[in-house]
C-alpha cells in the first residue's frame, strides 16, 4: 500500500518558518494504531489525517505520542493541501473533529480558521509555575491548558522550563504569554506530556489566548506572534463564542509512504 503525504509549514509565508505538519488525505480511515505509528515515523508535532464525509471532511490529529482533540496549524496545513494540491472548489472547507465542527475559509490571501473560543479559571499556582519556568509569573489560569502570564516579551523569549516538572502540571500543556513589543501579545507553548517539548506555532492555543487578551486589552482584533525558534504570526478576531485565526502556509515536501 502507498499513501501520499505532504509536509506543509503553517502560519508562515516563508520556508523553514512557522510550524510543520504532515497531511494525509485518505479515501478511508486507517486503524488508529497505524495512524499513530505513521505520526511517530514522521516525528512532527502533528500529523493530520482527513477523509471526506458527506459534504465535508472528518479530521484527526496525532502527535508522535497520542491523538489530540484540536490542532490549529495542522488544520491550516490540511486546508492548504485540499485547496492548492487537490483542487477543492469554493472558499470554505467544513471539518468535523473531536472538538466539534470547524471551518477554514479563504480571505484576503490568508486561510482563516473558525475555532471555538475557550476560557480558563484562575489558579493559585504562580510561585510553583515560576519555579518550573525559571521566570517570574504574574498570574496563572487553568483549563484544557495552563496559561502563565509573564512580565514581558523578553521573559517569554528567555523562558527555559524544566520540562519534566512542567509535564506534571494540569492541562495538556503550558502556554506562556505576555504583551508584545510589535504585536498585541506573544506566546510560547510547551507540551512534553503529549510528546511536544515546544510547539513552534500553535493555532489551538489562540482559542484561549485571543479571548484572554481581548478582555485585557479591550479589543477583538489582535495580532499575535509565537516567538519560538521558528516563529509564526497569527491574526486573531474574537466573534462571540468563536475565534477566527488567520495565517498562511507553504508546501515544503510531498512524497509517498510505503506500507
Amino acid at each position: 500500500m502507498q499513501l501520499e503525504f505532504h509536509q506543509i509549514d503553517a502560519f508562515t509565508d516563508r520556508p523553514f518558518r512557522g510550524n510543520p505538519a504532515v497531511v494525509y488525505r485518505l479515501d478511508a480511515w486507517l486503524e488508529d494504531e497505524l495512524m499513530q505509528r505513521i505520526a511517530a515515523e514522521h516525528n512532527q508535532a502533528e500529523t493530520a489525517f482527513t477523509v471526506r464525509e458527506g459534504s465535508g471532511w472528518r479530521i484527526r490529529w496525532f502527535t508522535p505520542a497520542c491523538e489530540v482533540p484540536l490542532c490549529g496549524h495542522a488544520t491550516l496545513a490540511t486546508a492548504h493541501a485540499l485547496f492548492e494540491l487537490y483542487g477543492e472548489a469554493g472558499e470554505r472547507l467544513e471539518f468535523s473533529c473531536l472538538s466539534g465542527d470547524l471551518s477554514v475559509g479563504r480571505e484576503a490571501g490568508r486561510l482563516v480558521l473558525d475555532f471555538p473560543a475557550m476560557g480558563l479559571e484562575p489558579a493559585d499556582m504562580a510561585a510553583e509555575v515560576a519555579t518550573i519556568l525559571g521566570q517570574p509569573v504574574q498570574a496563572v489560569q487553568v483549563g484544557k491548558e495552563l496559561l502563565a502570564l509573564l512580565e514581558s516579551e523578553q521573559a517569554v523569549r528567555d523562558c527555559q522550563p524544566d520540562l519534566a516538572a512542567l509535564a506534571k502540571l494540569p492541562g495538556l500543556g503550558v502556554i506562556v504569554t505576555a504583551a508584545g513589543r510589535e504585536h498585541d501579545f506573544v506566546s510560547r507553548y510547551f507540551a512534553p506530556g503529549i510528546g511536544i517539548d515546544e510547539d513552534p506555532v500553535t493555532g489551538s492555543t489562540h482559542c484561549i489566548l485571543a479571548p484572554y487578551w481581548a478582555e485585557r486589552l479591550g479589543k477583538t482584533e489582535l495580532s499575535a506572534y509565537q516567538c519560538s525558534a521558528r516563529g509564526g504570526e497569527l491574526h486573531c478576531r474574537l466573534q462571540g463564542e468563536r475565534v477566527k485565526i488567520a495565517g498562511q502556509a507553504v508546501l515544503m515536501a510531498s512524497g509517498k509512504l510505503f506500507l
